[in-house]
C-alpha cells in the first residue's frame, strides 16, 4: 500500500513537471511581442518643397516717348485688347504746332538751297571763263554746303516733329489683358528723363508661369522637365500641375539664405490663377513604382537575447543587408536590394514579394498579442522629404 502511494506520489510529479515545462514552452514562445507590417505596392516619390509667386508668362509696360497731357483713354483695368489697339490719345495742338514749324523751316531750307546751287552754278560758269576768283567759286560752294546742311536739319527736325505726333497715341504692342493702368484724363506725362508708364499688360492669361525660390541645398536635385505640383489659397481643395521650364543661375541673396529662381510653366484654362497669387509647390524630383518596405523594417536588428530567445543563427544577427521576415510563428532573415528611398519608405528592387511580413520591431515580455500593420499605415506620401536616400541595402 505504502508503495503504491509513492508510485502514484511519483507519477503526480512526473505530470506536473511535464505541464510546468509546456507551460514555460508555450509562455516563453507567447511572450515575444512583434511590430510588423505587410509588403504592398504604391508609387514612391522625392520631392523638394518651395514657395513662389504667380506670374503672367509676358508682362509688356506700355508707355509713351513724347511729353503730353492724356486726353483720352480707351481702356480700363482687365480689359481685353488686340495688338495694335488705340489705348489712349496725348493732346496734339502742341505737336502739330512743332510740325508745322518744322515744315516752314523746310520750306526756308529749301528756298535757300535753291538760291545756293543758282549762285554756284553762276559763278562757276564765270569762273569756267575765267571770269571769277577762286576764292569767288570757293565761297560759292561752301554756302551751298551750309545750304544742304541746314535743309536736311530741317527735314530731320520735321521727321522728328511727325515721329512725336505717331507717339501721342498709344497703342497695345501685344494680345493681352491690361493689368494696371497707371494714368487718367488730363494728367500731365512727362518723358524728358526716361519713358513714363502708362498700362500693364499681360499676354494671354490662360498661360502662367510660378517663379520659386528654391534652397541652395535642394537647387541640385530640380532639373528642366521636371512635374510640378503646387496649391494656392485661393483654391485649397484644388492642386493644378506645372513643369519646370528654367532655372537661373543668379543666386538671390537675403540675409545671408542663398536660393535660386525655378521658373514653372503652368496652364491655366479656367483662370482661376491670377497674377501675384502665392504658390506652394512640390517640385518631384525623382519617382518610382514598385514594393515598398519601411525604413523601420531595415534599421531594425535581433539583438543576442533576443536572437538565442528565438533559437536564430548567430550569424544573422550581425546581417545588415536585409529585413526579417515573420510567417506564422517562424522569423528569417532576407537579404534584399533597395531602389528609391525617402527616409521613410525604400523601394524594393529584389528579395521581397508583395504580402510578406516584415518586423519592425520586436521584444521579449508578458503575453501579448502580436501587433501587424495591415500594409503600411499610414499610407506612404506621394513624396518625402527633400529627397531620399539611393541605393542597395
Amino acid at each position: 500500500m505504502k508503495r503504491k502511494k509513492i508510485v502514484g506520489i511519483l507519477i503526480a510529479l512526473f505530470v506536473i513537471i511535464i505541464a510546468g515545462a509546456i507551460v514555460l514552452f508555450t509562455r516563453g514562445k507567447e511572450s515575444v511581442t512583434y511590430n510588423t507590417a505587410i509588403i504592398s505596392e504604391d508609387t514612391l516619390e522625392t520631392t523638394v518643397m518651395a514657395t513662389g509667386y504667380v506670374q503672367p508668362v509676358e508682362v509688356v509696360e506700355v508707355g509713351t516717348q513724347v511729353s503730353g497731357v492724356i486726353e483720352k483713354i480707351y481702356v480700363d483695368y482687365n480689359s481685353h485688347v488686340k495688338k495694335g489697339q488705340l489705348l489712349a490719345q496725348l493732346e496734339t495742338n502742341t505737336l502739330m504746332e512743332k510740325i508745322n514749324k518744322a515744315k516752314a523751316s523746310v520750306r526756308a531750307a529749301q528756298s535757300d538751297l535753291s538760291y545756293a546751287t543758282q549762285n554756284y552754278e553762276r559763278i562757276k560758269t564765270l569762273f569756267d571763263a575765267n571770269a571769277s576768283t577762286q576764292a569767288s567759286i570757293e565761297d560759292a560752294i561752301n554756302r551751298q554746303n551750309q545750304a544742304q546742311t541746314t535743309y536736311e536739319n530741317a527735314k530731320a527736325t520735321l521727321n522728328q516733329a511727325e515721329l512725336d505726333l505717331s507717339y501721342a497715341f498709344i497703342y497695345s504692342p501685344i494680345d493681352g489683358v491690361v493689368l494696371d493702368r497707371a494714368v487718367n484724363t488730363g494728367q500731365t506725362v512727362a518723358a524728358a528723363f526716361s519713358t513714363p508708364t502708362l498700362f500693364t499688360i499681360a499676354e494671354d492669361l490662360k498661360k502662367m508661369q510660378v517663379e520659386v525660390d528654391v534652397d541652395e541645398a535642394d537647387i541640385g536635385q530640380v532639373q528642366v522637365g521636371q512635374l510640378v505640383n503646387f496649391t494656392v489659397d485661393s483654391y485649397p481643395r484644388d492642386t493644378f500641375s506645372g513643369v519646370v521650364s528654367q532655372l537661373r543661375l543668379q543666386p538671390v541673396i537675403t540675409a545671408n539664405v542663398v536660393t535660386y529662381t525655378v521658373v514653372v510653366n503652368a496652364p491655366n484654362p479656367e483662370e482661376k490663377l491670377l497674377p501675384g497669387m502665392t504658390a506652394n509647390i512640390t517640385i518631384i524630383v525623382a519617382s518610382e513604382s514598385g514594393l515598398l518596405v519601411p525604413v523601420e523594417a531595415l534599421n531594425f536588428k535581433m539583438d543576442e537575447e533576443l536572437s538565442k530567445y528565438l533559437e536564430l543563427a548567430a550569424d544573422s544577427i550581425y546581417d545588415n543587408k536585409g529585413v526579417w521576415l515573420k510567417s506564422g510563428d517562424k522569423v528569417e532573415r532576407k537579404q534584399i536590394v533597395t531602389g528609391l528611398g525617402d527616409g521613410i519608405f525604400f523601394i524594393v528592387k529584389s528579395g521581397l514579394s508583395k504580402g510578406q511580413e516584415v518586423i519592425l520591431s520586436a521584444s521579449i515580455g508578458e503575453k501579448q498579442a502580436v501587433k501587424k500593420s495591415k500594409g503600411f499605415l499610414p499610407t506612404p506620401p506621394k513624396g518625402g522629404p527633400h529627397g531620399g536616400p539611393n541605393g542597395g541595402m
